[in-house]
C-alpha cells in the first residue's frame, strides 16, 4: 500500500476559489494529504495569482477535519525561520497536528531578484538552510530556551511559547546526495525526492540508510515520499492528447506517473517496492477536478486504505 496526496502550484494561478474547492475535494475525496509550493511567482513569466503560503494553510486547518498538509517546501531565504517555527506551531497546533512542515533552501532566481531577497550561491545558500534548520528545530522541538551564535541566524535565549502539543514532523524535499541527503539524516522526519524514477529512489535510500545511521538514528525514523507529476487518461487516444507532442518515455525516465488507471496502479507499486510511502501528485490544473475524481475513482481504492469518512 502506498499513501496519496495531491500537491499543486500555489503561484499559478491560486485564487481562494480555486484554494478553496481544492481543498474541500482533496479531503472529500480521501487523499491523504494536500501540499502546496510556497512561491511568489513562477520561475518564467508570465506572473499569475499567488496566495500566501502560511495565510492560506491556516485557512486550510481551521477548515478540514483530517487531511494532512504543508509546505513542499518553504525556502528559508524569504522568512527568517523565528518566524517559520512561529507560524508552523500554530498552525499545527489549530489543525489538531496534521502539518508536515517541508522546508528547502531557496532555488527560483527570478522570485528572489524580483522581491528584493538574497538567494546566494549554492555553497552559502545551503550553509543558511542548515542554520535555519538548526533554529527552526531548536525552537519547535526544545522546551528551554536556545541560543545559537551562526554566519546568518542569532538567537539569545529565544523560547517558543506556547510550547507545540506536538513533535512537528519536518520534510526535507531534494536529491542532492553531498548536502541535501546529510541534511534529511540528521533534521529530517520525512525525505521528499522530487521527480525521481523508482530504481533511482531505491539506491539514493541505501544511501539516506547508512547516513542516518551515522548520525545516530535509525532508517525507520524517516519516512520516504515522492513528488512528481500524475497524467490520468482513459486510453491512448486520451494521453496523446494530453502529452502532445512530449514522448512518452521521456516522461517516464523522469518519473512521471503516466497511463491509464491499472498502469498507475502499476506504476505506484514499484514506488512502493523501492521504499516510498507516500506519493504527492502534482496537479497542475488547478481546475480538474474531474481528473482528481477520476484518480480517486479508479486508482486510490487500489493502492491505498480510504480514510474513514
Amino acid at each position: 500500500m502506498i499513501e496519496l496526496a495531491v500537491m499543486i502550484e500555489g503561484q499559478d494561478g491560486l485564487t481562494w476559489e480555486r484554494w478553496m474547492r481544492l481543498v474541500k475535494t482533496a479531503e472529500d475525496l480521501g487523499f491523504k494529504g494536500l501540499y502546496r509550493s510556497d512561491h511568489y511567482t513562477n520561475a518564467n513569466p508570465p506572473d499569475k495569482e499567488s496566495l500566501e503560503l502560511w495565510v492560506s494553510l491556516t485557512w486550510l486547518a481551521s477548515h478540514t477535519r483530517w487531511i494532512e498538509f504543508g509546505p513542499l517546501v518553504s525556502p528559508v531565504s524569504f522568512r527568517h525561520p523565528t518566524l517559520t517555527a512561529r507560524m508552523a506551531a500554530a498552525v499545527d497546533d489549530l489543525s489538531g497536528g496534521r502539518l508536515n512542515l517541508g522546508l528547502g533552501a531557496g532555488w527560483q532566481e527570478r522570485e528572489h531578484h524580483n522581491y528584493g531577497w538574497d538567494l546566494l550561491d549554492i555553497p552559502s545558500r545551503f550553509d543558511r538552510f542548515e542554520e535555519g534548520l538548526k533554529v527552526i528545530t531548536g525552537l519547535l522541538h526544545h522546551d528551554t530556551p536556545q541560543t545559537f551564535q551562526g554566519k546568518y541566524y542569532r538567537l539569545h535565549e529565544a523560547v517558543l511559547l506556547p510550547r507545540p502539543k506536538r513533535n512537528i514532523p519536518i520534510v526535507i524535499g531534494g536529491r542532492g546526495p553531498k548536502r541535501t541527503l546529510p541534511l534529511v539524516a540528521r533534521y529530517a522526519h520525512e525525505w521528499n525526492a522530487v521527480y525521481q524514477p523508482a530504481h533511482e529512489i531505491a539506491a539514493l535510500n541505501q544511501q539516506l540508510d547508512k547516513l542516518i545511521v551515522e548520525a545516530g538514528r535509525s532508517p525507520s525514523e524517516v519516512r520516504r515520499s515522492l513528488m512528481t507529476r500524475c497524467v490520468l487518461a482513459r486510453d491512448a487516444a486520451e494521453l496523446s492528447r494530453r502529452i502532445g507532442n512530449t514522448p512518452r518515455d521521456s516522461l517516464e525516465a523522469r518519473g512521471v506517473l503516466i497511463g491509464t488507471p491499472q498502469d498507475l496502479v502499476e506504476q505506484l507499486g514499484v514506488y512502493a517496492q523501492a521504499g516510498v510511502k507516500r506519493i504527492m501528485l502534482q496537479w497542475l490544473d488547478l481546475d480538474d477536478i474531474e481528473g482528481l475524481e477520476a484518480l480517486a475513482k479508479w486508482v486510490l481504492p487500489q493502492v491505498s486504505n480510504p480514510h474513514p469518512q
